[in-house]
């Protein structure tokens, strides 16, 4: 074998543990797990009656789900608004924080203490405090919760984007005299941009969970959390977990539509 032919074949040869599993094994190993899921569900629920008495079976959780969607879609649109709100303010935030603390190296100082702070503060000890101050008819409080719980992946995400351009390429601009924002028009922010998604998406689900929790500890009695915990307590046990569906609906559809923008994101950078 020539060394032509060696390095051609290196070339073409897949690295090890590289391997890709083919897009029927991708979209159907999922469904088959949760029809194993849902098959062993049944049994243990309905078949061998030995599941605790709060957890139905799937039909009669479906059975609420479609008999009673319409309540439920109005709490879920409350705890959806909850958390977009607070995913937007808090992204914007962090991105703007992350931003003067990229450009400077003393904001860098004063604000990491207090990301710190806020990534260790327990929502469950938060959230009364906020219910509590902002009243209890205002939806401020889950809000400025969901906000929190976002804030912290969009700004840690995003500071390490902007710091990710070599100094070799900004000499290349300097060099070329582009001006400040022509430097971040067309190399920070591309490169940061993949890393502002990947925080969305990680925030994404943060803050449908911060929301969610947020709605069990006071204020107004509406949104998914409030009705689980008041279903729950009552034993209708069906009609919680209908709305514990509602909520993963929720979520499924927030990691969705950001995991979308960020795959766009990526395909449009530059490599």
């Amino acid at each position: 074998m020539t060394q032509t032919q060696t390095l051609r074949r290196a070339r073409t040869a897949p690295e090890y543990g590289t391997w890709m599993p083919p897009a029927w094994l991708r979209v159907g190993a999922p469904i088959i797990v949760g029809i194993l899921g849902l098959a062993l569900w049944v049994l243990w629920v309905d078949m061998l009656g030995t599941a605790p008495r709060m957890l139905p079976g799937p039909v009669a959780i479906a059975t609420e789900l479609v008999a009673r969607w319409g309540i439920i879609a109005e709490d879920m649109a409350v705890t959806a608004t909850n958390a977009l709100v607070g995913l937007v303010v808090g992204s914007v935030l962090a991105v703007v924080v992350a931003g003067l603390a990229a450009a400077s190296r003393p904001v860098d100082g004063m604000v990491a203490p207090l990301v710190a702070a806020i990534a260790v503060v327990p929502i469950v000890a938060l959230t009364p405090i906020l219910n509590t101050m902002f009243g209890a008819s205002s939806q401020f409080g889950r809000q400025a919760v969901a906000g929190l719980a976002a804030f912290v992946p969009v700004f840690v995400n995003v500071l390490r984007g902007l710091r990710q351009t070599r100094p070799v390429h900004r000499d290349v601009l300097r060099a070329s005299a582009a001006t400040g924002g022509q430097t971040f028009r067309t190399l920070t922010l591309p490169t940061a941009l993949p890393y502002l998604m990947t925080g969305l998406r990680i925030a994404s689900s943060l803050a449908v969970i911060a929301a969610l929790v947020a709605e069990y500890f006071g204020g107004p009695a509406d949104g998914i959390g409030t009705a689980i915990a008041t279903y729950a307590k009552s034993g209708r046990a069906a009609l919680a977990w209908a709305y514990v569906a509602g909520g993963i609906l929720i979520g499924l559809s927030f990691f969705l539509v950001t995991a979308l923008l960020e795959r766009i994101v990526a395909r449009r950078s530059p490599g």
